[in-house]
C-alpha cells in the first residue's frame, strides 16, 4: 500500500536589529516588493551555509564545494615527495579516469573541474591514497605519454566515482547536483524559502567615518567617509524537511535514532544560526520570538501568505506582537481549510504566553527540536488507513 510523504514544516518569526545580513551587488541590503511594499530579504543561500557548517561542526563531518580537487591532490602528492610531473599527471587522471570521456576541466589551471563538486573533505586524502596504490601504473603511463597526445585513463573509474559521489549528512540534507556523475546526484530533503520582513522595511542610511589616528598638520582627521545602508525587521522564515526523502537519502541501513538525531540537529541550527553579513559592525545576534512546527503527511504548507498585507505596528510600537497574531490567525485558517486529517503534530515555543492554536507549548528551543523530530519520525500511516 502507498505510504504518503511526510513533511516537517518550520515557521519562525525573528526580530532583527539594524543589520545587513545579505547584500546585493551594491553591498546594500537585499530587498523585495511583496504586497506592494518593500521588504527586507535574506536569500536561502545566505542562511543555509551557516546552518550547514554548524551541522557539520557538531557531527565532525565536513563537506566542501570546490572545483579544486585535482590541484589539491597534486599538492598533497608533492608534499609526499612525488616528482612534480608525476603529481600533475596523477591529478589529471582524477578528471580523465572518473568516467568515459572524463569530467569537463581546465587543463591550464591544474585540471580543476568546470563544475563545482560537493563532497566530503576527506575525499582528497582518499584520492591521494588511490594514486599511491596505482603509482606504478601512473609512472608507466606518464613515461609512455607524449604532450600532444590525449591522456588515456589509468585509475579505476569505479573507485574514482565511488569517492567523488560519497556523501555526508549535510549532503543528504541539502542535496547535491552532479550532472556529470548522475549516481552522485542527491535530491535535497530540505527546502528553504527566502526570509522576508513581515512589514515594510526600507533600507536606512548610516553615514560613518574612519578617523586618521596619525594625522599630518592641517589634516581633517577623517581618512574615510562612506554611507552604508541597513535594515531593521521582523523576519518570517520558513523551511520544510521532506522526511521521506531524507530517509531515502540516508539509506535503509540508517537507524531511526540516527534519522531522529539529524533532524533534531538541523532544527536547532535552523532556529539559532545567523548569516554573517556585516556581523562585525552590526552584531545582529537575535533569537526568534516564535518558532512553530507542523508535521504533515502529503504536502508542506508555508505561512508566508499571512504577511502579503504588511503588518502594521502596534499602537505602543513594535511589529513582533502583531506579526505573532497574524501568523496565529493564518494557522487557524489553514487548519480550517485543510482539516486535521493529515496533520500529525504541531507545537511552538515563544517569548510570549502559550498560543493554544499553535499546538503543544514547549518551554525551550531544545525541547521543541526534540519534540518535532520525534513526531516527524513516528511511524507513517499508509494511505487509505485512518
Amino acid at each position: 500500500m502507498h505510504t504518503p510523504a511526510r513533511f516537517l514544516d518550520l515557521h519562525i518569526l525573528q526580530p532583527v536589529t539594524a543589520a545587513n545580513l545579505n547584500r546585493d551587488a551594491d553591498n546594500d541590503p537585499k530587498t523585495i516588493s511583496f504586497g506592494n511594499a518593500i521588504r527586507a530579504l535574506v536569500s536561502p543561500q545566505a542562511w543555509k551555509r551557516p546552518i550547514r557548517l554548524n551541522v557539520e561542526q557538531d557531527l565532525g563531518e565536513h563537506a566542501a564545494r570546490t572545483r579544486m580537487v585535482p590541484p589539491l591532490v597534486a599538492r598533497k602528492l608533492q608534499e609526499a615527495k612525488w616528482p612534480e610531473d608525476l603529481a600533475a599527471f596523477a591529478s589529471a587522471q582524477i578528471v580523465h579516469s572518473a568516467k568515459n570521456g572524463g569530467l569537463q576541466h581546465n587543463d591550464k589551471e591544474g585540471y580543476r573541474t568546470q563544475a563545482m563538486l560537493y563532497l566530503p573533505t576527506d575525499v582528497i586524502d582518499d584520492l591521494v591514497a588511490l594514486c599511491e596504490k596505482h603509482r606504478t601504473a601512473l609512472e608507466e603511463a606518464l613515461a609512455a605519454h607524449t604532450p600532444k597526445k590525449k591522456i588515456d585513463p589509468v585509475l579505476p573509474a569505479k573507485d574514482l566515482a565511488a569517492q567523488l559521489t560519497r556523501r555526508t549528512a549535510s549532503i543528504n540534507l541539502f542535496g547535491r547536483m552532479l550532472a556529470e556523475l548522475p549516481a552522485g546526484h542527491v535530491e535535497a530533503a530540505v527546502q528553504m524559502a527566502p526570509a522576508f520582513s513581515v512589514h515594510q522595511s526600507d533600507p536606512q542610511p548610516d553615514f560613518f567615518t574612519a578617523v586618521e589616528d596619525l594625522p599630518q598638520d592641517g589634516g581633517s582627521g577623517s581618512a574615510h567617509l562612506q554611507t552604508a545602508f541597513l535594515t531593521t525587521s521582523v523576519l518570517y522564515r520558513f523551511a520544510t524537511i521532506n522526511i521521506t526523502d531524507l530517509r531515502h537519502n540516508l539509506g535503509s541501513t540508517t537507524s531511526a535514532e540516527a534519522v531522529n538525531a539529524l533532524i533534531e540537529l538541523f532544527v536547532r541550527h535552523f532556529i539559532l544560526s545567523m548569516p554573517g553579513g556585516k556581523k562585525t559592525s552590526t552584531a545582529p545576534h537575535t533569537v526568534p520570538d516564535l518558532v512553530h512546527y507542523a508535521v504533515r503527511d502529503r504536502r508542506s504548507v508555508s505561512y508566508g501568505a499571512a504577511f502579503e498585507q504588511p503588518v502594521k505596528a502596534a499602537p505602543q510600537g513594535g511589529y513582533t506582537a502583531p506579526a505573532r497574531q497574524a501568523l496565529t490567525d493564518y494557522a487557524i485558517t489553514i487548519s480550517r481549510l485543510l482539516g486535521p486529517r493529515h496533520l500529525v503534530a504541531h507545537g511552538h515555543t515563544t517569548t510570549a504566553n502559550p498560543i493554544k492554536a499553535l499546538g503543544a507549548h514547549h518551554p525551550s528551543f531544545d525541547d521543541l527540536a526534540a519534540a518535532c523530530a520525534a513526531a516527524a519520525t513516528a511511524p507513517l500511516t499508509p494511505a487509505g488507513r485512518p
